[in-house]
């Protein structure tokens, strides 16, 4: 009997060890799976911009986290399209509570510690290729110009834009007030003489607002250039986010993916805008980063 007993009790701790073990690798096996599947839930926020880079900057990041589903898992984007004027754009991470955006690098209304950037440049600098929105009745004034002609007119540029610092850095006059709804509005009554768009959206710019006022135009001969590059910039509080889009950005620049979406949006912008045939005006810009100031015009490249 008592050799029965000790063979029971021995039978038992046996199978509660077993059953232990077993636990604790299901339980192992549960937590590798929830952490290979957790959805990362990106808040992209996408305001303050022309329809067509929101669209553009929405599919480059979704080819970014497509990139990098196998190494970080699912993923999912919540857009929010607020516009935040002037410098609440600054508080797109600590109060808006965003992770992510696009913007110019060098961004004036932010700080080292204020954000991760991503030194990965996605629009080919094409942004920085500017071009002028007109009042029609000055389209003259605006053929076989000068330099200096040209600094002597009036540029609007809404609030808090880099644009107003780079211009008035090269000599340029600046009328710096409003905002991207309201500058139109300004630029029919006469308040100045052009604002200037990036060649990646004057196009959009153009047909979504500028063509809601009478009398504008987009100017057919000048073009300035200066280093303008977009980067995504990323809460500094999601450092595992922006290793991703680091990584991401890494991947569709070197699969070519970058490139076929680049092309399918401006391929032919060069022919498109006549950005060849356009008097060249170039300017420094004395915000950007030391990686991005030798930056050039490139045509042949777009």
């Amino acid at each position: 009997m008592t050799f029965c007993k000790t063979a029971s009790i021995l039978v038992l701790i046996f199978y509660s060890l077993m059953s232990t073990s077993c636990n604790r690798n299901d339980h192992q096996t549960e937590t590798a799976t929830s952490l290979i599947s957790d959805t990362t839930m990106v808040d992209l926020w996408n305001g303050n911009r022309s329809q067509i880079r929101q669209v553009y900057e929405k599919e480059v990041l979704i080819a970014v986290l497509t990139a990098t589903e196998n190494d970080y898992g699912p993923w999912e984007i919540t857009e929010t399209l607020d516009e935040y004027p002037g410098d609440e754009e600054a508080r797109v991470f600590n109060e808006k509570g965003h992770d992510l955006f696009v913007t110019i690098a060098g961004n004036q209304k932010f700080s080292n510690g204020d954000m991760i950037v991503i030194p990965k440049p996605m629009t080919k600098n094409l942004l920085g290729y500017r071009i002028p929105i007109i009042r029609e009745s000055d389209s003259n004034t605006f053929q076989d110009i000068s330099r200096e002609e040209v600094r002597k007119l009036k540029h609007g540029i809404p609030e808090t834009w880099s644009d107003a610092v780079i211009f008035r850095e090269n000599g340029y006059q600046v009328v710096e007030e409003g905002d991207f709804d309201d500058v139109f509005d300004r630029l029919e009554n006469g308040l100045f003489d052009y604002t200037a768009f990036g060649a990646n959206e004057v196009q959009s710019v153009y047909e979504n607002r500028a063509i809601q006022r009478d009398g504008l135009t987009i100017d057919q001969n000048l073009l300035f250039f200066y280093p303008f590059p977009l980067v995504f910039y990323v809460n500094p509080n999601l450092p595992y986010l922006a290793e991703r889009v680091e990584e991401g950005m890494q991947r569709i620049i070197s699969s070519g993916v970058l490139d076929t979406i680049f092309k399918s949006y401006y391929g032919d912008i060069v022919e498109k805008l006549n950005l060849a045939d356009r008097q060249l005006f170039i300017l420094d810009n004395p915000l950007v980063p030391d990686d991005f100031r030798d930056l050039k015009p490139d045509l042949e490249n777009l």
